[in-house]
């Protein structure tokens, strides 16, 4: 994999967690501003946006760089509508760095309970 490509999901990765957060901190605010005097959904709103903006752009120069398929893009996006789905993201994201298998996809895996057969 090129260092450009690495590059991306390396800053893919490291907002994912940080948009999965700030969305979790985002829904108990929202809580918290029904029930009780306490609001901080404006601010968190606002930090919350700027992250998913930022993890949106990341995205699509990641999308671009590894080529990834429709189905693996639609998924790496949902991720960041889903409550947590950022440490999901973040977690796949390590591997395909590390392993160096953006795009690829995954090696088919021999059964081993098939002995004697």
């Amino acid at each position: 994999m090129d260092p450009k490509t690495v590059s991306a999901l390396r800053r893919l990765r490291l907002v994912s967690a940080p948009e999965a957060v700030s969305f979790l901190l985002l829904l108990v605010a929202s809580v918290l501003r029904r029930t009780t005097d306490f609001d901080a959904v404006p601010v968190l709103g606002a930090v919350h946006g700027i992250l998913f903006v930022v993890y949106g752009l990341f995205w699509l120069d990641a999308w671009n760089r590894a080529r990834w398929s429709l189905g693996t893009a639609a998924w790496y996006m949902a991720m960041a509508v889903v409550p947590t789905g950022g440490f999901f993201a973040e977690r796949r994201l390590r591997r395909e760095e590390r392993e160096g298998t953006a795009g690829e996809p995954a090696p088919a895996v021999e059964r081993a309970d098939t002995v004697g057969a």
